[in-house]
């Protein structure tokens, strides 16, 4: 790699591939709506616009031969016009933009959400199909958009493409998934879903970077990637409850005391789903079908695979990243 571009570049995982690439010395752009003083401080480039305008990107991709597609629409909520639009036409411009510059390598970060079907799944690997009802626009999306990426692969181009399906990111600087927490265990708003068994995967953002990078790597040399889907992860599942207890004991966050059968989650979540659709389109339930199974089922991921096309092995432990995570929180 001499000249990368990473879509998202100023969001969460984007950043921290953004930092690593600069630490090898490679010349580095950072495509996001938004100009982001601390990664030009680095060094990176930034370039203001959207992944919804083509002939932005097509301009913005010349010269670069690795481009890091992260920028998407997150959340288990929201019009499904804006998902598509977003994450799946978003995606295509960025192929076909690729294709425009004859960009030879494309890494798009995908979701393990692409094959969650409602039921518990452990140790499972890339030959579990895509979900054929997802319960979430997200999930939909993303599907649609991993299917067109690795389809892309050598298509009539050079173009060699991979995706990657981290779980849970999570670290220093998540403004999604630990504040989202944090800020429920406060006002007491999260209870316990289920039997409190579930088993889930989770990944700490350095290493789920790196696997980025080490995916492209393999794209540019021996190509074992080209077309296919890696699950990236820690590599040990935690057991989600005992997980986040240790989270707010960790940050002083009272411990959740209420504990409700999956069945009743479930559906609470179908009855508030269709209550919103009605009465309150713009604002997000508490309570989802998505993300009751989310909170209840197990959902892990044998990541061979990745360790043995990619070399992948998560540097920084769960133990580790609960450490900086903590150093963070208090600095």
């Amino acid at each position: 790699m001499k000249k990368a571009l990473v879509t998202g570049g100023g969001g969460f995982v984007g950043s921290y591939i953004v930092k690593q690439l600069l630490a090898r010395n490679i010349e580095t752009l950072v495509l996001g709506r938004n100009v982001y003083p601390d990664l030009d401080a680095l060094g990176a480039i930034c370039c203001k616009g959207d992944i919804c305008d083509a002939s932005f990107l097509r301009k913005s991709f010349q010269g670069v031969d690795t481009v890091f597609h992260v920028a998407a629409l997150a959340g288990i909520w929201g019009p499904w016009n804006d998902y598509y639009t977003i994450n799946v036409l978003g995606s295509k411009n960025v192929i076909n933009a690729c294709k425009a510059n004859s960009v030879p390598r494309l890494v798009y970060t995908s979701t393990p959400s692409v094959v969650f079907s409602g039921d518990d799944i452990v140790n499972g690997d890339e030959r579990l199909p895509y979900a054929e009802k997802p319960l979430c626009h997200y999930a939909k999306s993303k599907i649609m958009a991993e299917k067109m990426v690795l389809e892309s692969n050598g298509e009539e181009s050079s173009l060699h493409t991979c995706a990657l399906r981290p779980h849970l990111v999570w670290g220093p600087g998540d403004p999604h998934l630990i504040p989202r927490l944090l800020e429920r265990g406060r006002k007491k708003q999260l209870k316990k879903v289920g039997d409190c068994h579930n088993r889930v995967d989770i990944s700490y953002v350095e290493n789920v970077a790196e696997a980025h990078l080490l995916a492209a790597d393999n794209l540019e040399t021996i190509g074992t990637a080209s077309g296919q889907a890696y699950f990236i992860s820690q590599g040990t599942p935690v057991n989600l409850w005992q997980w986040i207890d240790e989270l707010f004991s960790m940050m002083n966050v009272p411990k959740i005391q209420s504990i409700v059968p999956f069945r009743l989650a479930y559906g609470a979540g179908a009855v508030l789903e269709k209550a919103h659709q009605l009465f309150a389109k713009h604002k997000e339930p508490k309570m989802t079908r998505f993300l009751a199974e989310q909170l209840a089922k197990s959902h892990c991921f044998s990541i061979q695979k990745a360790q043995q096309d990619l070399d992948y092995h998560p540097r920084i432990s769960t133990e580790e990243g609960m450490k900086r995570l903590l150093r963070s929180s208090i600095s």
